[in-house]
């Protein structure tokens, strides 16, 4: 539902950070932020693989809860799982068997309900405690990257300012200067678009878990 559809679109996310990585030009900021994405991407794949789980086990409760609920309301009398468990099925009552079976005898214990429930409610309450704890380390793994993005940013705005310093000493034409100009923008945008995907991504999911 919604939540897969937030891990596609915090994929394509990772994919487009990826792609801005590649065109890092110092290597050791181009390590870094490729650190980062591989980091992202096995935190994604164990909030997958827990959101599976928690899918498989809610599905595992409703079936046995669906079951229990049919096998409270079969009759006393009704017939058996196993049909030669009671081979006695006339009217006429046995002298050896008593008129008034127990009532422990007309249902097939598994499990008590409540236990199960409870057992399942655990699970979930665990589930949704390591999803929360790992969503905080998604924000706080964000806002070091936007805090490292701004001081990249930062430096890139002085050395764009010495380039066209420079570009304009050599006699570079205008229209490569704002041609440089427009890709840049053209980045920054694909940048912002990718942060609020991010915080989309992470709205959704602590929205649709709660």
């Amino acid at each position: 539902g919604n939540v897969s559809v937030s891990i596609a679109t915090f994929t394509k996310t990772l994919d487009e950070y990826q792609s801005l990585a590649r065109q890092e030009i110092v290597p050791k900021k181009q390590e870094e932020a490729f650190e980062r994405v591989k980091r992202f991407r096995e935190d994604l794949s164990d909030f997958r693989t827990q959101v599976d789980s928690l899918k498989k086990a809610r599905e595992d409760a409703q079936h046995q809860d669906n079951r229990t609920e049919l096998l409270g309301r079969r009759p006393y009398n009704a017939t058996p799982e196993n049909p030669y468990a009671n081979p006695t099925t006339t009217n006429t009552h046995s002298v050896f068997q008593p008129r008034h079976p127990t009532q422990s005898g007309g249902h097939l214990t598994t499990g008590s309900p409540d236990e199960m429930r409870e057992a399942h409610a655990f699970r979930e309450q665990n589930f949704f405690s390591n999803t929360n704890q790992a969503l905080d380390d998604y924000i706080a793994r964000g806002q070091a990257v936007l805090g490292d993005l701004g001081q990249q940013r930062e430096m890139l705005k002085s050395t764009q300012k010495r380039l066209y310093s420079v570009a304009n000493t050599l006699g570079v034409s205008g229209d490569t200067i704002r041609m440089v100009e427009r890709r840049a923008k053209e980045d920054k945008w694909i940048f912002f678009a990718g942060v609020i995907v991010f915080f989309l991504f992470c709205w959704l999911v602590l929205h649709f878990l709660r």
